[in-house]
């Protein structure tokens, strides 16, 4: 399985880790919806997995990939230890909060949510989401940027992302709490 994926991966390596991403950022969501809300079969919202899975496989796996893919051939330092600093301050302090801005964004444009309800939601939920992202992903980040080769290291994101993606979707779930998407309300 492992030599199947990396063939195609090395073939196709921004279409892969968008299929890969797409299917996380999914299961993400029903770990958030199954195990962290306790919702249960009946009460899972299906069309709430198809956009994170949506916003995964058409937002982050492209974007992540290329950004991966940036890093490691723009950035550089003056020895190892200095490259490494960079690369996972630059993720850190650039594709970190512009990332999870565009996730409520996206998030809220999926819901069918208006421009204020998206401000309100980008309040409501944005910077706990962005100091609990840095509680997390500096550390991943700097395993993940020394160990691995460019074509894994969304791969091995992915992985830590089930849990992060958990939570994003909580949080997320939680910023729209207070107001209907477009399709509910009267």
């Amino acid at each position: 399985m492992f030599s199947w994926y990396n063939k195609v991966l090395s073939r196709q390596p921004i279409f892969v880790q968008s299929v890969t991403t797409a299917l996380l950022f999914g299961a993400g969501d029903v770990i958030a919806q199954q195990l962290v809300e306790q919702r249960g079969l009946d009460k899972h919202e299906g069309i709430r997995t198809l956009r994170m899975a949506a916003f995964g496989g058409f937002f982050a796996g492209p974007v992540l990939s290329n950004w991966y893919r940036f890093v490691e051939l723009n950035i550089k330092g003056s020895s190892p230890l200095k490259t490494l600093t960079l690369k996972v301050a630059a993720d850190q302090l650039i594709c970190a909060p512009i990332f999870i801005g565009v996730f409520f964004s996206a998030q809220g444009l999926l819901e069918g949510r208006r421009v204020d309800e998206i401000k309100e939601k980008l309040q409501s939920g944005y910077r706990d989401a962005l100091m609990s992202n840095y509680k997390l992903w500096p550390a991943v980040q700097m395993v993940n940027f020394y160990f691995t080769p460019l074509y894994y290291r969304l791969a091995v994101s992915n992985v830590v992302s089930l849990g992060w993606n958990a939570y994003l979707s909580t949080v997320n779930q939680r910023s729209s709490a207070t107001r209907k998407p477009v399709d509910q309300r009267q």
